[in-house]
């Protein structure tokens, strides 16, 4: 059908005599490239037509009303001003077929991403602690060969209790997050709703808008009906775009409809994940019931060992003391070591100096008697003008004592334990554990496990297994090792400026005045009479005690 229009529309203009015509002025080629022109323009609508319905095919008033419009516009300019204003209108219609909310605002990009920081930081939280617990009851298990309470499991269950309370803080904070994340996800998915809304709207517009061209011969005479053949391609480009545009509504309805789905799909998985969180909740609420009935239990049998715990607590407090003591007078002796050391390096530095001094002095000493050897009236007056100076040359000390001795204090000034020191300060928040596996069962400072007994803590304890290796936190010089009662062998390593103090060890395998680096094994953690192991670990600047778990990297 299609091809016989194109023949007897292009015959009839061949054959019209009329000269007002567009066609009437142009040649056979230019006819031909208009024939091509319509060909292409026809082609993709007679195998559109093809897909459709025999009901869409026929549209009876819409297509016989335009039909002698087509003839009429050739007569005058007023019949050709219409398929311009329908142009210009539906121009305005395939405009506005971008969404409305295609690209996210930065404030709401900006605030996904802080959720997804936060998410992952609370997730990391929850995972570390819930590690501590494990750890906590790998101990508990340990002590409970033991028939009687023992210290260490209190001090073990009030770290549980600790770390339990805390979980129970951090599922809260996961709770407050999803309904974050949920309220988010809903005011999102109502915006793609009311975009997909109108997107079906305005592509419902342009459908039943093009519905009146649907047929062939329309668009052929809305074409042919320009004045000119600028116009004509104007017309034919329009066409197209138009065409591209209801494409292209399309596919943004689909993409906006699987946006859609897929954040309705995410808030029911926010859904289900909200009520399984609040099943650990209450999972970890009983719990934590039950770890203070426990705890109120081995209060109420240590309350009943009284007499016998403080004997403990009062050696404790020796054992304490002691080390305090000892640690004092190592750093006392290694300031004294290094306030020596400063003066010795400042001594060599000022005979370095000196002797440099000494060295140019006779140097030039040396070029002005010759200078003067030169202008001397007699060589025998020349000789004895040389003869001095070399002398004094001489006895100024020789160029390579003078790089010796620079060389010594610059030896001095680059100690092993300067250098450590020099970063040691900068590694705060970052020091690797002293041992792979534990956690900390005792804080730094003074505080009460059970009620009417209080105990000072030099650093933290580290509860560990039983022969766990050792490591030291940092490099340094290893500058004590000693075994003391109480507290097992001791090992004390500089730092610079600053100390690290490793007690309760089983054994060491460094010695005095060895180098160790970061990670190295130092010794073995020793067992406890109650069955687990547990470390002391300290960190010292000069003689002021700092808190250690301000030093140690997150775990």
């Amino acid at each position: 059908m299609y091809d016989k229009g194109l023949t007897y529309l292009s015959l009839t203009i061949l054959r019209t005599p009329n000269r007002h015509s567009i066609f009437h002025w142009l040649r056979l080629p230019s006819l031909l490239s208009v024939g091509l022109l319509l060909f292409f323009v026809g082609v993709p609508e007679v195998h559109a037509q093809k897909g459709k319905k025999a009901t869409h095919r026929q549209q009876p008033a819409g297509k016989t009303k335009k039909a002698p419009a087509s003839k009429a516009s050739a007569k005058g300019a007023p019949r050709q001003q219409k398929p311009v204003a329908q142009k210009k209108t539906v121009s305005k219609k395939t405009v506005s077929t971008r969404r409305p909310v295609a690209r996210k605002s930065s404030a709401t990009e900006g605030d996904e991403i802080v959720i997804k920081q936060s998410r992952q930081q609370l997730e990391a939280e929850k995972q570390r602690n819930q590690e501590r617990i494990t750890e906590i009851n790998r101990v508990l298990d340990q002590t409970a060969t033991k028939k009687t309470a023992t210290l260490t499991e209190l001090k073990a269950l009030n770290s549980k209790i600790e770390t339990k309370t805390k979980q129970i803080d951090l599922l809260s904070q996961d709770i407050s997050l999803l309904n974050t994340e949920m309220k988010g996800l809903a005011v999102q998915s109502s915006g793609l709703a009311r975009d997909l809304k109108n997107l079906k709207k305005e592509y419902a517009a342009m459908v039943f808008a093009a519905s009146k061209t649907a047929n062939t011969y329309n668009k052929l005479s809305f074409l042919f009906s320009a004045n000119s053949f600028n116009s004509l391609v104007m017309r034919y480009q329009y066409l197209r775009q138009y065409t591209d545009a209801r494409k292209n509504q399309a596919r943004h309805i689909e993409q906006v409809r699987g946006e859609l789905n897929t954040k309705q799909q995410t808030i029911k998985y926010k859904q289900v994940r909200k009520k399984d969180v609040l099943t650990a909740q209450v999972k970890e609420s009983e719990s934590l019931e039950a770890t203070k009935d426990r705890q109120a239990v081995v209060v109420q049998e240590l309350s009943k060992q009284e007499s016998t715990l403080k004997s403990e607590l009062n050696e404790r407090r020796k054992s304490i003391d002691r080390l305090d003591n000892m640690i004092q007078l190592v750093i006392e002796r290694e300031i004294r070591r290094a306030a020596r050391e400063r003066e010795e390096r400042l001594r060599r530095e000022r005979i370095a100096r000196q002797q440099a001094e000494e060295r140019e002095a006779a140097a030039k000493a040396r070029a002005e008697a010759a200078a003067k050897a030169a202008a001397a009236p007699t060589p025998e007056k020349a000789k004895e003008i040389l003869d001095k100076a070399d002398e004094a040359l001489a006895k100024a000390p020789s160029a390579e004592e003078v790089v010796k001795s620079k060389a010594e204090a610059r030896a001095i000034s680059a100690a092993p334990e300067s250098e450590a020191g020099a970063t040691f300060g900068s590694s705060r928040g970052r020091l690797p554990w002293p041992v792979r596996s534990g956690y900390i069962s005792e804080h730094f400072g003074v505080h009460s496990p059970m009620p009417g007994i209080s105990m000072r803590n030099l650093g933290v304890d580290i509860a560990t297994n039983v022969g766990e290796p050792v490591r030291a936190v940092y490099d340094g010089i290893v500058r004590n090792v000693t075994s003391m009662s109480g507290v097992g062998t001791v090992v004390m390593i500089q730092h610079g400026e600053y100390f690290t103090i490793y007690a309760k060890l089983a054994s060491a395998s460094v010695s005095e005045g060895q180098r160790v680096s970061a990670r190295q094994a130092i010794g073995t953690a020793k067992p406890d009479p109650d069955g687990g192991a547990e470390i002391n670990f300290q960190v010292w600047k000069g003689n002021g005690k700092l808190n250690p778990e301000g030093w140690l990297a997150g775990k």
